[in-house]
């Protein structure tokens, strides 16, 4: 995948080669598109996340003729939920068009397989390389992308060989934003965050233990300070299957709440009052932990502008309900090279203006409902009671992971889905935002 960074030209560039980047490559490129990414990292290199796939990643690595090469990653069957003394182990729901099964498998590894994917496709997949300035037609600041609603006018990036330290150019027709939350072009052409809305801070670290090869991934909901007082969001262990399970922290942040609170702290918490069976401590610790913040619920903007559109973090397109960032990438990637596909095969630029329909058309009223869930469970007492409640009841619990998971059923009126509409209703009566 190795490549140079003299100039040159191609009909796509993608900034970043993370689940989102490689997705749109992969499928641009399968069609027969000329593509660059710029990736500033070797792979492989690791990442910060969970590295949990759900079902909905599982069927866009499938689409991507990846399945049998997860086959190697460690599969697990469903969420194990627990909080307040009570346990329930529930499987992934069935779904026509998911698979019910997930694995866990580290970014490290993942995103290599992904990225390599796009350049068997054709991609040119430049390893080492960041883009460091955007081309435009005119000088742009981030005031007249907030008033115009739209990006500039982009026709490449300036790049820069991290080992050399020699810059050129790269030139397309269309520029794709794949370079995650703290999108670097993305600021200098003009994106921002929407601070009203949410914001996951995570931390995780990999720690040896005797349950590596655990078939359900936990979760924690009713995580607590040093001081033993609950916070709102959860804690994780995701069993790796190669003798180290994945051990994080999120805390969901809305309406300045909980914005200064201590990861690392929490972490120590968690870690300290995690189930012995786990064997987590110190001394079983795999390094220390790293972390970041989470954009969420489509955050980020604006994401269209006459030649670019924005993708996964850079979008901040990730899922309020669970954090799950993943499968959201690789989904609004495809999203993207569908769009682009059509303007390049003759539609032109008004083809762009699609993106931002489609997305809200996939996730906008369901991300809706997840920034009131957000919210919601920001207040301790209100998410002490509904978790309390929620994990006496196995069919509520269930019904919570299939909406959570987005994984509600076109086909048949449920009891999720049934509850779903009428947070929906209420959704679409509420202020918007």
């Amino acid at each position: 995948m190795a490549g140079s960074t003299s100039d040159r030209t191609a009909d796509v560039l993608v900034v970043g080669g993370g689940p989102a980047g490689s997705s749109c490559a992969f499928w641009l490129a399968d069609a027969g598109w000329d593509v660059v990414v710029v990736e500033k990292k070797r792979f492989p290199r690791d990442k910060t996340c969970g590295d949990g796939l759900t079902p909905r990643s599982v069927r866009q690595l499938q689409d991507m003729g990846l399945g049998a090469a997860l086959e190697g990653a460690h599969r697990y069957d469903g969420l194990r939920s627990c909080a307040y003394g009570r346990v329930l182990e529930l499987p992934w729901p069935e779904h026509p068009s998911f698979p019910s099964h997930g694995y866990v498998i580290t970014r490290h590894d993942l995103d290599q397989l992904v990225a390599e994917r796009a350049a068997k496709a054709g991609a040119t997949v430049l390893q080492g390389t960041e883009a460091v300035e955007p081309v435009v037609d005119a000088p742009s600041t981030a005031g007249a992308a907030a008033a115009t609603g739209r990006l500039p006018r982009c026709t490449g990036a300036v790049v820069r060989d991290s080992a050399t330290g020699a810059t050129s150019t790269v030139r397309a027709r269309y520029v794709v934003l794949a370079d995650g939350a703290n999108s670097r072009l993305g600021r200098a052409l003009g994106t921002s965050r929407n601070r009203e809305w949410p914001l996951g801070l995570a931390l995780r670290g990999y720690y040896r233990s005797p349950r590596h090869d655990d078939t359900f991934i936990e979760s924690h909901l009713d995580i607590r300070d040093g001081s033993g007082a609950v916070v709102p969001g959860y804690g994780w262990i995701f069993p790796l299957g190669d003798g180290r399970v994945n051990v994080g922290v999120g805390v969901l942040s809305a309406e300045g709440r909980w914005r200064g609170v201590n990861t690392s702290r929490l972490m120590d918490a968690f870690v300290a009052q995690a189930p012995s069976s786990w064997g987590l401590s110190p001394e079983a610790s795999c390094g220390p932990p790293t972390g970041g913040k989470l954009p969420m619920g489509l955050a980020v903007g604006p994401r269209v502008g006459p030649t670019i559109l924005t993708v996964g973090d850079a979008a901040g397109s990730v899922n309020p309900f669970n954090g799950e960032g993943i499968a959201y990438g690789y989904e609004t990637g495809r999203l993207a090279a569908s769009v682009l596909g059509r303007a390049l095969a003759g539609e032109g630029d008004g083809a762009l203006d699609d993106y931002e329909r489609r997305l809200q058309q996939s996730y906008g009223l369901y991300y809706r409902v997840a920034r009131d869930f957000v919210r919601l469970i920001s207040h301790p007492r209100l998410m002490q009671v509904c978790v309390a409640t929620g994990m006496r009841s196995r069919p509520l619990m269930a019904m919570l992971l299939r909406i959570m998971a987005n994984l509600l059923r076109p086909d048949e009126m449920g009891m999720a889905e049934s509850a779903y509409a009428a947070l929906a209703a209420v959704a679409r009566v509420g202020p918007g935002t």
